[in-house]
C-alpha cells in the first residue's frame, strides 16, 4: 500500500458523519490532577484501568471515530490481555498518539511558549505505528495578553507544526495539527478572534511551505470565546458566529475536518457551541466536529471513582456524552437531552 493510500484510508476512517475524536492523551501529571478530586492515586495500573474502561465502552464507536492516546497507553494491555490500541480497533475506533514533548518558554519572546519533541520524531513514529497508531497529534500553545502572542511566536510555532506534520505524512501517519489559543486571560472575544486568525493563517502558510497534503490532515483549534477572567460570557450563537467567520478566513477548503478542543469549557458548553455551528452554518467545506478530552471524560470519571463496581455506570455516562456530541455534529442537540 502506498503512503498516500494509507493516509487516505486513515482519514476516511477518522472523518465520519456524526462522529468525533476522544482525547485520552493526558500526560501523567495531568491525569494525576484529574484523578485527585475522585480520590484515586495515579499509578500505572489506575491509568491502565481508566483507559481500558474508556476504550471498552460498548457502542462508543457509533459516536467516536478516533482516540488520541498517551505513549504509555500504546504498550499497555486491556483486561482481556490484548493491547489497548487493539481494543480501540475492535470498537471501530482508530488509535492515535500524542507525540509532542510539552512546552518551554520561547527565547526572545517573553510570555510566549514553544513545543519540544521534533528530534527523533520520525523514528518514534515508526515504533508507534508498529504498536497500532495510525495518526498523531501535536499541540502548540498560545497564551493571550496585550502583547502575546508576539509575531516571533506566531511564526515559530507555525514552523514547528508544519515540520511535525510533514514528518508524520512521510511515514504514513495522519497529523492532527493543534494550535491552541488559551482561554485563560481577561481578553475580549474580539481579541481572541484576532489572535486565532493570525495564528491559523501562519499555520497554513507554513504547512503549504512544507508541502503538507492538507487533505490528509485534521485541524484541532480553539473556539473563539472571551477570556475566562474577562467577566464576559458568550452564548452558543455568538461563539458559532465568530468561530465560523475566523475559519472561513484562515482554513483552506482542502482540510477535511475541524475537530475543536474544549479548552476549559464545561461539558454542556462545548456541546452547545459545536451544535450552534452545525445548526447555523450547514454545508461548510470541512466537517465541524469535536476532539474533546475533559469535556467527554469528566462526568464518567466522577461516576467511576476508581471502583470496579462503577464500571458500567461510568461507561453509560461516557456513551451519553459522546452521543450528545454526535447529535451536535448534525445541529440536533438540545439542552433537554441532558436530562
Amino acid at each position: 500500500m502506498s503512503i498516500q493510500t494509507e493516509l487516505q484510508s486513515t482519514i476516511e476512517a477518522m472523518v465520519q458523519k456524526g462522529k468525533g475524536i476522544l482525547a485520552a492523551d493526558e500526560s501523567n501529571p495531568t491525569i494525576a490532577k484529574r484523578f485527585k478530586p475522585i480520590g484515586v492515586e495515579s499509578t500505572e495500573e489506575s491509568r491502565r484501568a481508566w483507559r481500558n474502561l474508556l476504550l471498552a465502552t460498548p457502542g462508543l464507536g457509533k459516536h467516536i471515530s478516533g482516540v488520541i492516546l498517551f505513549e504509555e497507553t500504546l504498550a499497555q494491555k486491556a483486561d482481556d490481555g490484548s493491547p489497548l490500541p487493539q481494543l480501540a480497533q475492535k470498537n471501530g475506533i482508530v488509535p492515535g498518539i500524542k507525540v509532542d514533548k510539552g512546552t518551554i518558554p520561547l527565547v526572545n519572546s517573553e510570555g510566549d511558549l514553544i513545543t519540544q519533541g521534533l528530534d527523533g520524531l520520525a523514528e518514534r513514529l515508526k515504533v508507534y505505528k508498529e504498536q497500532g497508531a495510525r495518526f498523531a497529534k501535536w499541540r502548540e500553545v498560545y497564551p493571550v495578553s496585550k502583547h502575546n502572542p508576539k509575531p516571533l511566536a506566531v511564526e515559530a510555532n507555525a514552523e514547528v507544526l508544519a515540520r511535525y506534520a510533514a514528518i508524520c505524512q512521510s511515514v504514513g501517519i495522519v497529523p492532527i495539527v493543534e494550535p491552541e489559543v488559551l482561554i485563560d486571560g481577561d481578553h475580549t472575544i474580539e481579541r481572541c478572534y484576532d489572535v486565532i486568525e493570525k495564528v491559523q493563517q501562519a499555520v497554513y502558510r507554513a504547512l503549504q511551505r512544507y508541502r503538507v497534503t492538507l487533505e490528509h490532515t485534521i485541524l484541532k483549534p480553539s473556539m473563539v470565546t472571551p477570556g475566562k477572567e474577562s467577566g464576559a460570557k458568550a452564548g452558543p450563537h455568538e461563539v458559532a458566529e465568530w468561530t465560523v467567520r475566523v475559519l472561513r478566513r484562515s482554513v483552506p477548503a482542502a482540510v477535511p475536518s475541524i475537530n475543536f478542543l474544549s479548552g476549559g469549557q464545561t461539558d454542556e458548553e462545548a456541546t452547545a457551541n459545536l451544535n450552534a455551528m452545525n445548526l447555523m452554518y450547514p454545508g461548510q467545506p470541512w466537517e465541524l466536529s469535536f476532539s474533546y478530552g475533559r469535556a467527554l471524560q469528566h462526568a464518567a470519571l466522577h461516576a467511576w471513582q476508581g471502583k470496579r463496581d462503577n464500571l458500567a455506570a461510568a461507561q453509560a455516562v461516557l456513551l451519553k456524552r459522546a452521543r450528545l456530541n454526535g447529535e451536535a455534529r448534525y445541529g440536533r442537540y438540545t439542552a433537554e437531552m441532558e436530562a
